[in-house]
């Protein structure tokens, strides 16, 4: 079995810095048989060089075409634009953070004509093991985003963690899965007051237990309107695995929230939790939005740790049986017709 790590194109709003797999997993690859490839200066974003590879067995390629053609199955962090895909040889495995709910509908038809299986990390296994290491990092990143965009003189000057005699910021997180039991206990570490709605009572009973000091509800309408009309940071953290989120914010919502609220919308991946969310860092319905959909590449290290980390075991398995035959990767395949 052949891999090929690939570059990541590295542009756009938050250029994507992780790579899908470190020299420490290039090694395991390689001491169970496998031969790996690795695109010239994949891992320079996450701080990994190409000698490091070299040293742990890979062998570094100076093309993109010798990358694509090496590999059997290519390894990326996130979807490939459709001029990538166009380019991609036939027949392939090609693995990554795909999101095909919300992709062009030419990109999937590029990967039915060339009879690629196209597996998303964002699936892989019953309990999505991938996608939940890269929701607990952003999860844990939101309080650092959420605390420079409240500070003047874009923001309204509030410090998440109040002072004496001054309240903390209010946060009202929407989902309480694993990205926002993460940013709960975050924002509670900081000294703000946290509440958590979701409509699974299951989710916020976990929350109760791992994020105590928060508030939790039953998220419904009467309830949503009430805690947007006194939030300064809203996340929202909903997710519904292979679907389009669910739009919970209208805009007409959001114009009742109070003067300088902060909208981090980490659900942007599968299109938004609001009506006035797209990619981008913008002002709009007199929500400050921010919506970039690959929050945990502004710690590119950690997070490619994290990736390899819940990636390679079923790369390991994947090297001595069809990935048709092993449920958890088949689990992923969303490309296919």
């Amino acid at each position: 079995m052949t891999f090929s790590v690939l570059k990541e194109e590295g542009t756009g709003l938050l250029p994507e810095r992780r790579v899908a797999l470190t020299p420490l997993g290039v090694g395991e690859l390689v001491r169970a048989g496998a031969r790996v490839y690795v695109e010239k200066g994949a891992g320079l974003g996450a701080g990994f060089s190409d000698e490091e590879y070299e040293a742990a067995g890979a062998r570094v390629v100076y093309t993109r075409e010798e990358a694509l053609g090496r590999g059997e199955v290519l390894l990326r962090v996130s979807r490939p634009s459709l001029a990538e895909a166009e380019a991609l040889p036939p027949g392939r495995i090609l693995m990554g953070f795909l999101h095909l709910a919300v992709a062009e509908s030419r990109l999937l038809e590029v990967f039915k004509e060339k009879d690629l299986r196209a597996v998303g990390y964002e699936l892989i296994g019953e309990e999505r093991p991938i996608l939940r290491a890269m929701s607990e990092i952003a999860g844990r990143l939101s309080p650092q985003i959420a605390g420079r965009l409240l500070e003047s003189p874009e923001g309204p000057g509030i410090l998440l963690s109040g002072l004496a005699g001054i309240p903390p910021a209010e946060v009202v997180i929407l989902g309480a899965g694993v990205l926002g039991r993460a940013a709960a206990r975050s924002f509670l570490g900081l000294g703000a007051s946290v509440y958590l709605l979701d409509k699974d009572l299951r989710a916020l009973e976990a929350a109760h237990r791992e994020a105590p000091g928060a508030v939790t509800a039953l998220l419904t309408q009467a309830r949503l309107e009430r805690y947007v009309g006194f939030a300064n940071v809203l996340i929202g953290a909903v997710a519904v695995p292979g679907e389009r989120t669910p739009v919970l914010l209208s805009r007409a919502l959001l114009e009742k929230a109070r003067p300088g609220t902060v909208l981090l919308d980490f659900s942007i991946d599968q299109g938004g939790v609001a009506e006035t969310s797209r990619p981008g860092v913008y002002k709009e319905a007199g929500v400050l939005h921010f919506a970039l959909p690959n929050v945990p590449a502004l710690v590119a290290r950690t997070a490619s740790h994290a990736l390899t980390m819940t990636l390679l075991p079923y790369l390991l398995e994947l090297i001595h049986k069809p990935l048709e035959e092993i449920p958890a990767l088949a689990r992923g395949l969303g490309g296919e017709a």
